[in-house]
């Protein structure tokens, strides 16, 4: 409960100077785009929930880099939906962060290591495939 109202103090505090410093209208649409920013992250989560299980997959990421890279991603999305300031700048640094550990991790799993086990996987299912023909008999007498 004490760190709640730390939290809202702060808020409240960060918020009113910051406001007070940019405008009433400015502050508005502040509010406005990082919702609409929040939601995108939201939107293409998919995609990036995707690649992290292609990486755990591989062995190119380990189990806690994929569940830090999708919590943080989803923490701070909220986080720039909910009005604020400190909200808005937590958010921001939260995706920064876990920005800059996509970027890292999509860089191994394009490495050739992953590269080769992802080809080598398709290649052996394309081997034990067997490419079968049917063709029906429609001469049943009448």
């Amino acid at each position: 409960m004490i760190y709640f109202l730390i939290y809202l103090f702060f808020e409240v505090l960060i918020s009113v100077n910051i406001s007070s410093a940019i405008g009433g209208l400015a502050t508005f649409f502040e509010i406005i785009l990082s919702a609409f920013f929040g939601i995108a992250i939201l939107v293409n989560f998919k995609s990036t929930l995707r690649e992290n299980f292609t990486a755990v997959s591989y062995s190119c990421i380990d189990l806690k880099q994929f569940q830090s890279l999708n919590l943080f991603t989803i923490f701070g999305a909220i986080l720039l939906i909910a009005p604020g300031f400190l909200t808005d700048i937590i958010g921001v640094l939260l995706q920064f962060s876990v920005f800059t550990t996509m970027l890292v991790n999509r860089y191994n799993v394009k490495s050739n290591r992953c590269k080769e086990d992802y080809e080598n996987n398709n290649r052996e299912k394309d081997i034990n495939v067997i490419d079968v023909e049917i063709i029906s008999d429609n001469t049943h007498a009448k």
